[in-house]
């Protein structure tokens, strides 16, 4: 019987023991050493030949170490990269006192594979968690990005994955959503987000135990993250209300879910496989709309009755984007007189989406700093005309659509000033 070959130093124990408990190839540690090795020979004798090639030879069971020269037979033409090298005329260039850098070195190197094995533990625990819902605590402000621990990791929240009007202190406890591990110019990265719209579905599926188990189905969610949420739900099972279920006795349900938001609008509604009818229920609270249905080309023309008009189209053009996303429809709206007052695609993100002209660069801008409704840009004049990278001609035309919703607001107050009022709170 062939007998196995134990490992008898400390070194060799220490490094067997760490990539056992670790899980990290032995082989891997082996060679980590000996190219940091090199990497301190060259810090140590600045002066080394380039016409040679250094490596390093590690005896692994004792732990001794040697740097070994060789001269270079090939390089990479365009960068001169070496290829290949003579180790039959290779020469033995360690310098005395060598053995205590490389103890230092093989030191740091194993701590440092220790590190990278546990962010890899890490990572690979949360890639199999996208799409969870979990609870987070922020821990601090980097720049605009929220940092959060999440448990074993740190989640990072980028602006565009954190909901309007919602700001984040210290020690705060909020629900988000794992949603990606991405890529960084800092290495890989937890990303996680209060502004994806399957974390209201998560809540739900939290609060409500017929969505739980399966008798009541979210069909579709529309949001606009911190603003106002739509979602569609049915009901798999007879004699199950999706609408109640969802809303709970006195409302107790969704406002756990609306609490959690920080007081985000939500409206649930019936699906239907009858357009018309699922039409009407997300153009809710408008009512007495005529409803004209194009299947072939998914689009919707909607005339509304004057003083239900405003409701269809929600404040800054919110209630019939969102309505449009939800139910992949195009829609346009009309008035009673056949004027064209709202035309969405149910692609546009945000109220600013709508402007023809807007340069993708400024769009970006002002969603990095959640100025992304008319209203925004109207209470924040000073904030974005102060901004250098806008151009001088997008804030010019930024100021004229400003300019023209004032206008109308002033008119439409001095009018309406009741009316204006309860239709905000309506919709």
């Amino acid at each position: 019987m062939a007998k196995t070959q134990v490992a008898r130093t400390e070194f060799a124990a220490a490094i067997a023991q760490i990539a056992n408990e670790r899980n990290i190839p032995v082989e891997s540690i082996h060679e980590a050493i000996k190219q940091a090795l090199v990497s301190a020979y060259k810090k140590q004798i600045p002066e080394y030949d380039e016409d040679f090639y250094y490596y390093s030879e590690l005896n692994e069971f004792s732990g001794e170490s040697k740097i070994f020269k060789a001269p270079v037979t090939k390089r990479e033409e365009e960068t001169e990269e070496i290829l290949e090298w003579d180790e039959t005329k290779s020469e033995d260039v360690t310098p005395a006192g060598f053995g205590r850098i490389a103890a230092q070195t093989a030191k740091q190197v194993i701590l440092q594979k220790i590190r990278e094995s546990e962010k890899e533990q890490i990572l690979t625990e949360y890639k199999d968690k996208i799409g969870t819902l979990i609870m987070g605590q922020v821990l601090r402000m980097d720049g605009r990005m929220v940092v959060m621990d999440i448990g074993r990791g740190q989640g990072f929240m980028p602006p565009e994955e954190q909901m309007r009007g919602e700001f984040y202190k210290m020690n705060m406890r909020i629900a988000v959503l794992i949603t990606d591990i991405r890529e960084t110019h800092r290495g890989r990265r937890i990303i996680v987000s209060r502004a994806d719209k399957n974390l209201v579905a998560k809540l739900f599926d939290r609060e409500v135990p017929e969505v739980a188990s399966g008798a009541v189905e979210i069909v579709a969610i529309a949001r606009e993250a911190g603003v106002r949420t739509k979602l569609a739900v049915r009901a798999t099972q007879e004699g199950v209300d999706p609408v109640g279920s969802c809303v709970g006795q006195r409302g107790v349900r969704v406002q756990e879910v609306i609490n959690e938001l920080n007081n985000e609008k939500i409206d649930i509604i019936p699906y239907s496989d009858d357009t018309r009818l699922y039409m009407q229920a997300a153009l809710a609270p408008a009512e007495g709309l005529q409803i004209e249905i194009d299947e072939e080309r998914k689009m919707v023309t909607v005339t509304a009755p004057d003083d239900q008009l405003s409701l269809a189209i929600g404040k800054g053009g919110q209630n019939v984007r969102i309505a449009s996303k939800l139910t992949g429809y195009k829609i346009t709206v009309k008035s009673a007189e056949g004027d064209v007052k709202s035309s969405v695609t149910g692609e546009e993100e945000h109220e600013i989406d709508t402007f023809e002209g807007l340069e993708p660069e400024t769009r970006e801008k002002l969603i990095q700093f959640k100025l992304t409704t008319l209203g925004d840009l109207f209470r924040f004049k000073a904030k974005w005309q102060a901004f250098d990278d806008i151009s001088e001609q997008q804030k010019a035309f930024l100021l004229e659509k400003v300019d023209a919703f004032e206008a109308d607001f002033t008119k439409r107050q001095a009018e309406f000033p009741r009316f204006e009022k309860l239709e905000e709170d309506k919709s």
